[in-house]
């Protein structure tokens, strides 16, 4: 089994604003998603219609915001077609690439163990992945409770898009629960997992320097190269607690 990826393009008002390489699978959450994090909307009621259009080259996400959404949408107009898993390719201002993450404000202790557990759940719960072997994925972990929402995609932003879009679908809070990746922490991935709004975002791989001064400027416990035995605290050690 092959993972699949097609050109996706996500449009505003008759407007492309992105063409990414993804997994065409829960486009819904994606729409949602990719507008949530890209600051376009700031709650999938902005979205007064959603269509997926399919055609011979790829998928259309149409989107129709509220008035109110249209003005601020055409402030930070983007276009990029970018390779998977592709963020900031083609952005039209360097101010955009670096925008401070949004602050976190929840609170909360975690137990360093939680990181083990949380990724644990992750890997069982990666079937695309393990069917494909080519595959990021997101999720979202409460401790006591489990893994909440998983997504997976070719590319590593997408699939953190989707996880945000389904959680703000389905009224799902985060404040009191992680966010995993299985990818590398780029200043992006902290970005997007800073608007999503939980406070402990974890990362298979490493951060980059950038990613770990935006992570500490917005309050959020950043810890990465996590494995079943080890990890990292790069930011926000005050959360995490040896019990």
């Amino acid at each position: 089994m092959l993972a699949e990826e097609t050109p996706v393009a996500l449009v505003y008002g008759g407007s492309t604003e992105a063409v990414l390489m993804a997994t065409p699978d829960d486009l819904e959450d994606f729409a949602i998603g990719f507008s949530l994090t890209e600051g376009l909307i700031e709650s999938p009621e902005d979205v007064a219609e959603l269509t997926v259009v399919h055609s011979q080259d790829g998928i259309e996400l149409r989107m129709w915001m509220h008035g109110s959404r249209e003005t601020a949408y055409r402030r930070r107009r983007r276009r990029l077609a970018g390779p998977t898993g592709c963020g900031l390719c083609g952005i039209e201002s360097l101010s955009e690439a670096v925008r401070p993450a949004r602050r976190i404000t929840a609170g909360g202790s975690f137990a360093l163990r939680f990181v083990a557990e949380a990724l644990e759940l992750l890997t069982a719960a990666q079937n695309l992945n393990r069917a494909t072997r080519a595959t990021h994925a997101a999720g979202f972990v409460r401790p006591g409770q489990g893994l909440i929402a998983i997504r997976e995609d070719v590319g590593r932003h997408n699939a953190l898009d989707k996880l945000a879009g389904s959680l703000r679908r389905n009224n799902l809070p985060s404040e009191n629960g992680a966010v995993v990746v299985t990818s590398r922490v780029s200043v992006e991935m902290v970005q997007k997992a800073s608007v999503i709004g939980a406070p402990l975002l974890i990362g298979m791989s490493a951060p980059t320097a950038l990613a770990v001064r935006t992570a500490a400027a917005a309050g959020l416990t950043l810890v990465a190269l996590a494995r079943a035995d080890s990890c990292q605290v790069f930011a926000g050690a005050e959360r995490l607690a040896l019990a």
